[in-house]
């Protein structure tokens, strides 16, 4: 730990140097600046808090749930949210709550975060887990628990590497809910007590669709039953979802596609491709529709897409990206498409697959099979019904506010 800390303090000078760089560039204000340094004020209402970190929006989004159910078991209490980003502590303020940006971790700035709002509990989400924060955490008598824990191999060696930091950090952790079990055992072998490992629990299986207003114009440019979603492409995908949506048209005349790539930067170059191939292309930044494809070139409206189609296929996953979610096209009730690459999501598609609740495809000839074997609207409804069953995780949620409950401070009398 001693160690562990002077590194810090070596490497303090060259943060602060990257922070004050983009602070010049004006990719960060001075707020985030001085939050990363410690030097935050206070909420303007002290009182007891919960802090929640996360690393940024993702994982954010995930801890909804938690912090609606804690907020509504316990509204004597404050909350402080951190995140690594910008745009993570923008989404929470947009929440109502008070959120700033992750001091470093540096004893000292935790310990005067701890101090300055009062917390008495610290909810850490998936891999920020934090040496120093967990500390001064325990130093104060806060309990840390970690979310939707997840470590994997990799990091679970290189955290062997220090054994004495290990201990010192995992031992600390009063519960963890892991995201898998496999990530469960890692950190039990890394010095979590095992009595305080609790069931798996993955928060991105208690996401819930938002409310969305409806655009008429979409709905009936883009049927539900005969349209698909490529979610999330990545460079090297597009080719085979073009190639794939061509030859599924064949044998489902109307077919429509909603592309929408990770990046929505890469929109210029797509719609190129998209035409070269002789498909109409309508653009959502332009607020086009209508056309054979719809190039989803926008951010913050994936569930409108989910709403709008009945097959959905995952991307990131037909490049070593790892995949993205499948629980989010789940709750929208669509049946699941996915390739190979599925690391991030790893035993989420293991229940999918075993469920038979997924189709796992590995160029656009399987992926345009996937697309016929479910055309019909029947049959892409009892796929949806079977995925959202395979990632029900019920019992691990319940599991998980009970361990939160106990360790909450007492409420006022």
């Amino acid at each position: 730990m001693l160690l562990y800390r002077l590194v810090l303090a070596l490497l303090a000078p060259l943060v602060v140097a990257a922070a004050l760089l983009r602070r010049l560039r004006g990719r960060e204000d001075g707020a985030a600046l001085r939050a990363r340094l410690g030097l935050a004020p206070g909420t303007a209402v002290r009182r007891p808090t919960i802090w929640l970190h996360a690393a940024s929006n993702g994982e954010l989004a995930s801890a909804r749930p938690v912090i609606d159910a804690l907020s509504a078991a316990r509204p004597d209490l404050g909350w402080l949210v951190t995140t690594n980003s910008v745009t993570g502590r923008d989404l929470a303020a947009g929440w109502g709550l008070p959120a700033q940006v992750a001091p470093l971790d540096l004893r000292r700035a935790a310990a005067r975060l701890i101090a300055a709002h009062d917390v008495r509990l610290h909810l850490t989400l998936e891999s920020e887990l934090w040496p120093n924060r967990i500390a001064a955490c325990a130093a104060r008598g806060v309990p840390v628990a970690v979310l939707g824990a997840r470590l994997s191999a990799g990091s679970a060696r290189a955290w062997g590497r220090v054994p004495g930091l290990a201990r010192a950090t995992f031992g600390r952790i009063a519960h963890a809910a892991p995201q898998d079990a496999d990530s469960g055992g890692r950190l039990v072998a890394l010095g979590l007590p095992p009595e305080r490992l609790g069931p798996v629990c993955d928060l991105k299986a208690l996401y819930t669709p938002p409310d969305l207003a409806p655009e008429p114009a979409l709905a009936e440019a883009y049927p539900r039953a005969r349209t698909w979603l490529a979610a999330s492409t990545h460079e090297g995908e597009e080719e085979t979802v073009i190639a794939a949506h061509r030859a599924a048209r064949e044998r489902e005349p109307g077919l429509r596609l909603i592309l929408a790539p990770r990046h929505p930067a890469r929109a210029g170059a797509i719609a190129e491709r998209l035409a070269a191939a002789g498909l109409t292309v309508a653009r959502r930044s332009r607020g086009e529709a209508g056309a054979e494809v719809l190039l989803a070139d926008t951010l913050g409206e994936m569930p409108r897409w989910y709403a709008l189609a009945g097959r959905v296929f995952v991307a990131g996953s037909l490049v070593p990206r790892g995949g993205h979610t499948p629980y989010e096209p789940a709750a929208f009730g669509c049946a699941l498409i996915h390739g190979p690459e599925v690391a991030n999501f790893r035993a989420a598609y293991a229940r999918l697959d075993a469920a038979g609740a997924a189709a796992c495809v590995r160029d656009a000839a399987t992926l345009a099979a996937a697309l016929a074997a479910l055309g019909e609207p029947e049959e892409q409804a009892r796929a949806g019904r079977a995925a959202a069953r395979a990632l029900d995780d019920a019992a691990g949620w319940d599991a998980l506010q009970a361990a939160l409950a106990a360790l909450l401070p007492e409420a006022p009398r």
